[in-house]
């Protein structure tokens, strides 16, 4: 039971004067009647709580920093008043701090018989599949004195989905392969292997172009057009493992990773490839396979959205055994891991030409911005100690980048901030070279 406005009801009844004295409330209800009586017909007032209906309706699912709104549905059967609080519960990490005491909490009138809705917004601060708890609500009688209460399970899951900040380099890049493809009006072409059609000889073209025999055919010299191959198959593998923990800035690597697969994989699908995704440590976390054009990048948001590190130790044979059966035949393998030296020495490079004796390999990274700070710091012994330790950390990445590359694999290693455009350039990159 809740007591509420205790003082100024012993004072509306003339039993004390307000603020002089103010006993426990088994003193007051023996010497004063009137009071029990009031409090006793208020407790009977107050609409039950446990007959009440609840049910939920709205969104289902949300894009990491953005908001959703939850709909409760309060349904009254009795013959009073439902004169209410009602308290929402979510974990934590649905509400951005400070405000899960105002967003939670709500009031509410509803008529005997009829039904009243009230709509709770979330503003989640992490991914995943955030339950809701149970919903509180707390039911006075017409004085406010007594108060019945009870609590309701009534389950919604809101799935928070990868944010994809990246996708505002999306339009650049776009761009970007439209002049491959030859449909933007450019001085370059496309270095594919698909041949696409014969034009007019400019200056600037490349000699090794010429079409001598269509030349031969008119009085003008005629180059051939490429244009980039199509329905080239890209391997997205996302090591989840204990590196992929590591937080930079105020996400871990793992979300920067995803955030750069998904503009890749939005790329891909336009440029008319066909795109999968791999999460990896010591056993598959997901597969997405086989998704059209249009249904590959939702799936891949989806699939990423309960994706989380694990601080295990990743298993690069059986990492690499399982991206040979996913991808059978030649193909792009992007594998977004760490660049650190142990990991890639006595994981990965062992076991790399297995990947690169049959596909072309990409790997990316996330880099620290914080360690390029610390390099060019100085003015005090503590700021040149912190420099010496990030040269030193540079080097081992760099040297470690070297040695991949050596293996014939391309090496995007960006801030996070950067990773995603980057990446986005190594395939176009790839694309103009007529690698895939």
């Amino acid at each position: 039971m809740a007591l509420t406005g205790r003082t100024a009801l012993l004072a509306a009844l003339g039993s004390l004067p307000v603020g002089i004295w103010d006993p426990g409330w088994s003193g007051i209800l023996a010497v004063n009647a009137p009071l029990a009586v009031a409090c006793a017909c208020d407790y009977a007032l107050a609409a039950p709580v446990r007959r009440l209906g609840l049910t939920r309706s709205g969104d289902t699912s949300v894009r990491l920093g953005e908001s959703a709104d939850v709909t409760l549905t309060v349904t009254n059967p009795s013959r009073r008043l439902l004169r209410a609080r009602l308290r929402d519960a979510w974990p934590p990490s649905i509400w951005q701090p400070g405000t899960e005491m105002t967003a939670s909490r709500h009031r509410l009138t509803v008529p005997p018989g009829e039904r009243r809705r009230v709509t709770t917004r979330l503003r989640p601060t992490r991914r995943g599949d955030r339950q809701a708890d149970g919903v509180t609500i707390r039911s006075y009688g017409p004085l406010g004195l007594f108060a019945r209460q009870g609590t309701h399970k009534v389950p919604w899951t809101v799935r928070v989905l990868p944010p994809f900040t990246s996708r505002r380099h999306l339009p650049s890049k776009l761009a970007r392969l439209r002049e491959l493809d030859g449909r933007t009006s450019v001085l370059i072409r496309g270095e594919g292997t698909e041949f696409d059609s014969l034009r007019e000889y400019v200056p600037g073209d490349d000699t090794r172009s010429i079409d001598w025999r269509a030349t031969a055919r008119q009085s003008s010299v005629a180059v051939r057009t490429w244009r980039p191959e199509r329905d080239r198959h890209i391997l997205l593998v996302l090591d989840t493992g204990r590196t992929s923990a590591g937080r930079v800035g105020d996400a871990p690597r793992l979300d920067a990773s995803m955030d750069a697969a998904l503009l890749l994989a939005a790329l891909a699908s336009r440029a008319g490839d066909r795109v999968d995704l791999l999460a990896y440590d010591r056993r598959v976390r997901t597969l997405v396979q086989g998704r059209s054009a249009g249904d590959v990048l939702p799936s891949l948001v989806d699939a990423m959205a309960t994706l989380e590190p694990e601080l295990v130790e990743t298993d690069a044979r059986g990492l690499t055994a399982t991206a040979l059966r996913t991808a059978p035949r030649r193909s792009l393998i992007v594998l977004l891991t760490s660049l650190d030296a142990a990991p890639v020495e006595e994981g990965l490079l062992p076991v790399l030409p297995q990947l690169t004796q049959r596909h072309t390999v990409l790997v990316a990274s996330v880099a620290d911005p914080l360690v390029t700070q610390m390099a060019a710091s100085r003015g005090s012994v503590d700021a040149v100690y912190g420099a010496a330790a990030a040269a030193q950390a540079q080097t081992e990445r760099h040297r470690t980048a070297e040695q991949l590359r050596h293996h014939g694999v391309t090496v995007v290693d960006a801030t996070p901030d950067d990773l995603a455009p980057a990446l986005a350039d190594a395939y176009l990159a790839l694309k103009t070279a007529g690698r895939l």
